[in-house]
C-alpha cells in the first residue's frame, strides 16, 4: 500500500466511521423485542410518541446504546495503546490478563463487599492497572519482551480466572447474581449504569488524545525514542495507567467482555497503518460501533433468548484471532 492509497482510507475511514456509529446507534434503538420505526423514535424526542415508546427508548434502549459506545470506545482504546506500550500486536486487555485482573477485583467488590459496590469502577482499575503492572515487570528483560508479555499475560490469566473461581465457590450463595456479568453484557443496564462509568470513562477517553505522541514514538523502538528525547519508561508507565482505567471502566459496567480490544485496533491498523493520529480515534469509533451492533444482534436476533454480547464478540473474535495467526500478521 503506497503513501496515497493509505491518505484515501485514512480520509474515507474518518468520513465512513462516524457515519456508521450513528448508524449503529439508530440501529440499537428501533430492533429488538419491540420494533420502533425512526419516525417513532423522532416522535418520542419530540415528545409527541406513545408512552409505551418513550419507556422503551428512553428507559431501555438509549441508555444501553450509550454505555455500549463507551464500552467499546474504551476496550478499543485499551486495546490500541496497550499494543503501542509494549510493542505487541496481542497486548489486548482480555488477552494478556488485565481484563481478568479487573474482572476479579470487581467480583469480590461484588461478593465480598457489596456494601461498596459504588466504588466498583475504582476497584476494577485498580485490579487491570495491577495486574498490567506486574505482566509487565514479569516480562522485562532489558526491554519488555513481546513472547514474554504473551506467556507471563496468560499465566496471569488463569491465575485470575482460577482465583475468581475460587471466590465465587466460596461465596456460591451470592453468585447467581454476577453470572450474567461474566458472561459479558449490557442486559439490565439503565441511566444509573451510565452515570456510573461514564465519569472514568470520559476521563480516559480524553487523556487518551495525549498519548498519541508518545504512542508513535514507541512504535520507532526505545533507543531511537530515547535519543529524540524521550522517557521511556515513564510513558510507557503511563500509557499502561491509562489502559487499565479505560479497562476498569469497561469492565465494572459490561463484565468480560472480550476481543474488542484485539479485533478492533488490528482491523483499523491493517487499514490505515501504525500512526496513532489516525489509528487511536477510529479505533475509538469502531469499538463503538461494533459493540453497539453486537448487542443490538445478541439482545434482538435470537428472541426470546438474550444472548450476553461477551458470547457473541467471543465468537468473532477467536476466528479473527486464528486468521490473524495464520496470516502471520500478528508475529
Amino acid at each position: 500500500m503506497n503513501i496515497q492509497q493509505r491518505n484515501t482510507r485514512r480520509k474515507l475511514s474518518f468520513i465512513v466511521a462516524p457515519i456508521l456509529v450513528v448508524l449503529v446507534s439508530f440501529y440499537g434503538l428501533t430492533y429488538g423485542s419491540v420494533h420502533i420505526s425512526l419516525s417513532e423514535i423522532w416522535a418520542v424526542f419530540t415528545t409527541e410518541g406513545s408512552p409505551l415508546h418513550e419507556k422503551i427508548i428512553m428507559n431501555l434502549r438509549l441508555p444501553r446504546v450509550l454505555i455500549g459506545l463507551l464500552v467499546g470506545a474504551c476496550l478499543a482504546a485499551s486495546g490500541a495503546l496497550l499494543q503501542g506500550a509494549m510493542k505487541n500486536p496481542l497486548s489486548d486487555p482480555g488477552v494478556i490478563g488485565v481484563s481478568a485482573g479487573g474482572g476479579l477485583a470487581a467480583v469480590v467488590t461484588m461478593i465480598v463487599f457489596p456494601q461498596y459496590s459504588y466504588l466498583l469502577p475504582i476497584a476494577a482499575f485498580l485490579g487491570a492497572f495491577v495486574t498490567s503492572v506486574f505482566i509487565y515487570l514479569l516480562a522485562w528483560d532489558k526491554g519488555s519482551s513481546p513472547l514474554k508479555i504473551i506467556l507471563a499475560g496468560v499465566a496471569i490469566n488463569a491465575l485470575l480466572g482460577a482465583a475468581t473461581s475460587g471466590v465465587m465457590v466460596v461465596f456460591s450463595d451470592r453468585v447467581q447474581a454476577i453470572l450474567p456479568w461474566l458472561a459479558g453484557g449490557l442486559s439490565g443496564r439503565s441511566w444509573h449504569h451510565l452515570a456510573f462509568m461514564a465519569p472514568y470513562a470520559l476521563l480516559g477517553l480524553g487523556l487518551s488524545a495525549l498519548m498519541i505522541k508518545p504512542s508513535n514514538l514507541l512504535q520507532l523502538g526505545d533507543h531511537t525514542a530515547q535519543l529524540l528525547g524521550q522517557k521511556v519508561e515513564l510513558q510507557r508507565l503511563l500509557i499502561i495507567l491509562l489502559s487499565s482505567l479505560l479497562a476498569g471502566a469497561a469492565v465494572s459496567v459490561a463484565g468480560l467482555v472480550g476481543f474488542v480490544g484485539l479485533i478492533v485496533p488490528h482491523a483499523i491498523r491493517l487499514l490505515i497503518g501504525d500512526d496513532y493520529r489516525f489509528l487511536l480515534p477510529l479505533s475509538i469509533l469502531g469499538g463503538a460501533a461494533l459493540v453497539v451492533l453486537a448487542d443490538t444482534v445478541a439482545r434482538s436476533w435470537f428472541d426470546p433468548i438474550e444472548l450476553p454480547v461477551g458470547i457473541l464478540l467471543a465468537g468473532l473474535g477467536a476466528p479473527f484471532f486464528l486468521y490473524l495467526l495464520k496470516k502471520r500478521r500478528i508475529m
